[in-house]
């Protein structure tokens, strides 16, 4: 995936604001389940919130190996949750147009 601009990182974050957290990386850490959970939840949306809750403190290695292994960005780290975009492949399911 192509890196992403400030503003359009700014805009995505925007759009997140009112979401809930999909998926959560507990005591055991990224596992394979947890990737694909990831991976299934980004078949039905683009953006969504993971959220942390054992493994605080290597959550910005975590994000960044989930951004790797699921083809996505990582749109911000807010707290304890971290929000990650990736598009749809279908143009016809795409629902985000970023500026």
């Amino acid at each position: 995936m192509e890196p992403l601009t400030g503003a359009q990182r700014r805009y995505l974050r925007s759009l997140a604001h009112h979401l809930d957290p999909i998926c959560f990386v507990g005591k055991n850490g990224l596992t394979d389940a947890v990737v694909q959970a990831i991976g299934v939840a980004f078949d039905t949306h683009e953006l969504l919130k993971l959220k942390f809750i054992d493994g605080k403190k290597e959550k910005r290695e975590l994000s960044a190996a989930i951004e790797q292994r699921t083809n996505s960005a990582v749109v911000g780290l807010i707290g304890n949750i971290a929000i990650l975009y990736r598009q749809h492949t279908d143009p016809e399911k795409r629902r985000i147009q970023l500026p």
